[in-house]
């Protein structure tokens, strides 16, 4: 008989951490039915007859986020047989409002304080009998983390679930006995002298519940007399000092992309691309041939058709293994971004930009779907809904994808290795560009009508500072890099295998098929055809356009392009590397306008797909894609121009056309807006 449970806590309670750990490898991801946000399930690591469903993060069952009304229909329609309620015991308050609520279901809960490890340590002391005689349900003491009382747990949790509802049904709840006759009193004295309208009626309830709560935890939980400022606060005044907090964030993200892009991550890149996708590599002193060579000589070996073979080597393995020689850059840049997000600094970093975009009118809670959004465009553009107010959901909707996502990092390390001989800036700049286009774009449009309004209202958590454990952050990072590997074993294997038969096939003298100079190909016709749009931003050959265009399908094609139009797979045979006769096309400015534009362009298809979900109309679709294309057709244009201009070159129409841009932009910038955008205050609960 399968077991349903439902993993329900709030945000930051360690939910993921207990659920990884629960399910192990046997965790499945989809959607939920009807909306796009996350579902994960997995079953129970050795019984595969508990099949557990992890709710999304929430505070409480009040239908105002979808997150909440995913959980909150979940309950009602599926019926789960037991809730795994997360507490996160350094905050029992804020965590038993969702407690009590679940409680009244009658739906059997049991509850897991998480972090009694962190209780203990700062000296207070949580009574488990009391709390459970309070709340009238199981309650067990755990450290996700640490891996402390989850076997007792679990053993708990299927002993409940054979009890069944019915012996649930005969106990006391004495925790919704209080709360009811509170607020029934309540309401009750109200009521003597005024109506209660719906809002009042639920802010008296809310009100009520917490009294309630806190005469809970107060017989529960014993506290030491500490000082009043702990370690996160005294951390806090530095990593958020109003002068320090910007350059402390710069520090941290040059420090991440430094090392990802232009040193460890540099190193074993090169030896993937110069090796194991080269001529040959080391192993315990032996020479081994590398990828190229071994299937080369194997279809030599067979005799294989030359266009089948030019398919392999020229299409396949150039195409993806360009690709897939960057994979080592993007782990260890997942790596930093995880550990970032465990130990609490990405809320900071939000906390830090809401004082920025506040005063451009934008509203913290934007930067949450751009952080996101430097995993993968998708789930960041996603992640808008949580946005209230309309207007500034479009806008982020927008803008999120400005940011570098992870199929932009091989586009980032091609150009700074191939061109700028892996300078240091060139990858932050990338960052920084992208927040300043969200910055400026977004102040841009905040002043036209359709964007116009008062900020809405930013309210978060600032998680207190935890040491990132070991198999978390390594499970992040794969996580996010095995779908990168699994892209570029799909769409840009396809991608690349077209790139290959278009560019190889043409009609010569009157007759259709391979050509020995790629410049007869199909590809380089119709990339000749259409590189006049580019000439003025500096990359005006077909070989870049056609990178851009496929691009647009995934951001990873741009470097499988090349390495394809560029021989990445004959490197023996030239004696001389892809990126060598991709540098010698380009300058180093515009191999940097090149880079701008294909960054800030429009994203992925699939990006594009998530925008038109969340816009749910085609013509905001449109307008969202025409103005990501506008931007970094813009940026790149002003950059080209206006650098040519000042490095010694002349005057021409295409420098006319940068400074127009660039004065079309300051005066959007600088103009007065419609109305007075009101500045909401930031709250930030702890």
């Amino acid at each position: 008989m399968e077991v349903k449970v439902a993993l329900t806590g709030n945000p930051n309670s360690g939910k993921t951490t207990l659920f990884n750990g629960l399910t192990g490898a046997n965790q499945f991801v989809g959607n939920w039915p009807g909306v796009t946000v996350e579902k994960k399930e997995g079953r129970l690591k050795g019984n595969k007859n508990v099949r557990i469903i992890d709710l999304p993060g929430i505070y409480s069952l009040s239908p105002y986020s979808i997150e909440e009304v995913i959980a909150g229909n979940y309950l009602k329609n599926e019926k789960p047989d037991i809730i795994l309620n997360i507490i996160d015991g350094t905050n029992l308050e804020r965590n038993l409002f969702l407690t009590t609520q679940l409680l009244e279901t009658k739906i059997p809960v049991l509850a897991a304080v998480n972090m009694i490890d962190e209780v203990e340590k700062s000296g207070d002391a949580l009574d488990i009998t009391a709390l459970e005689s309070e709340l009238g349900c199981p309650v067990m003491a755990i450290s996700a983390l640490k891996e402390r009382g989850i076997n007792e747990a679990v053993k708990k949790l299927l002993d409940l679930a054979d009890e069944g509802m019915e012996v649930w049904k005969r106990r006391s709840l004495p925790s919704t006995e209080k709360i009811a006759a509170a607020v029934q009193k309540a309401q009750t004295t109200v009521q003597s002298s005024q109506d209660v309208s719906g809002e009042d009626q639920e802010s008296l309830d809310t009100e009520e519940r917490y009294n309630v709560i806190g005469g809970m935890v107060s017989r529960c939980l014993k506290k030491k007399r500490r000082e009043k400022k702990t370690g996160s606060d005294r951390i806090d005044n530095i990593v958020t000092n109003r002068f320090l907090a910007l350059p402390i964030f710069a520090a941290v993200i040059f420090f991440v992309y430094f090392i990802s892009v232009t040193t460890v991550g540099t190193w074993v890149t090169d030896w993937t691309n110069d090796g194991l996708f080269g001529e040959s590599w080391s192993l315990f002193g032996l020479e081994v041939p590398g990828i190229p060579v071994i299937i080369g000589g194997l279809l030599e070996t067979a005799g294989t058709a030359d266009w089948l073979s030019g398919l392999v080597l020229d299409g396949i393995v150039a195409g993806v293994g360009a690709v897939l020689g960057f994979v080592p850059q993007m782990l260890v840049l997942f790596f930093f971004l995880a550990i970032l997000e465990a130990c609490g600094y990405m809320a900071r970093i939000a906390f830090i930009l809401d004082r920025i975009f506040r005063r451009f009118g934008l509203s913290g809670k934007s930067f949450i779907p751009m952080l996101i959004g430097t995993g993968c465009g998708i789930p960041g553009v996603m992640a808008s809904r949580t946005i209230e107010n309309e207007n500034d959901r479009r806008l982020t909707v927008m803008t999120t994808t400005f940011m570098p996502c992870g199929a932009k990092l091989p586009v980032i390390a091609m150009i700074s290795g191939a061109v700028f001989g892996g300078v240091w800036w060139v990858a932050p700049s990338a960052y920084f560009i992208g927040i300043a286009s969200v910055i400026f774009s977004g102040l841009i449009l905040k002043k036209t009508k359709p964007f116009e309004g008062n900020v809405s209202p930013f309210v978060m958590e600032l998680p207190a500072y935890r040491l990132p454990g070991a198999v978390n952050v390594l499970r992040s990072m794969w996580e996010r890099g095995s779908s990168f590997i699994k892209k570029a074993g799909s769409v840009i294997l396809l991608s690349s295998a077209l790139v290959w038969f278009l560019s190889s096939f043409g009609f010569v003298n009157g007759s259709f098929g391979m050509v020995e100079d790629l410049s007869e190909g199909i590809l380089a016709a119709v990339g000749g055809a259409v590189a006049f749009i580019f000439a003025p931003l500096g990359f005006g050959s077909w070989e870049a356009t056609v990178a851009t265009i496929t691009g647009i399908v995934a951001k990873e094609n741009v470097v499988g392009t090349m390495g394809v139009l560029y021989g990445f797979a004959e490197v023996s045979e030239e004696g001389q590397e892809m990126w060598s006769a991709f540098a010698a096309q380009f300058s180093a400015l515009s191999a940097y306008t090149f880079l701008l534009f294909n960054l800030y362009c429009p994203p992925c298809f699939a990006a594009i797909g998530a925008i038109r979900r969340e816009m749910n109309n085609g013509r905001w679709t449109a307008f969202a894609v025409a103005w990501q294309f506008a931007w970094g057709y813009g940026l790149a244009l002003i950059v080209y121009q206006l650098g040519s201009f000042f490095g010694g070159g002349g005057f021409n129409v295409g420098t006319a056309a940068g400074f127009a841009v660039l004065a079309a932009v300051l005066w959007l910038l600088l103009r007065r807006p419609r109305q007075v955008i009101r500045h909401v205050p930031f709250a930030v609960e702890v």
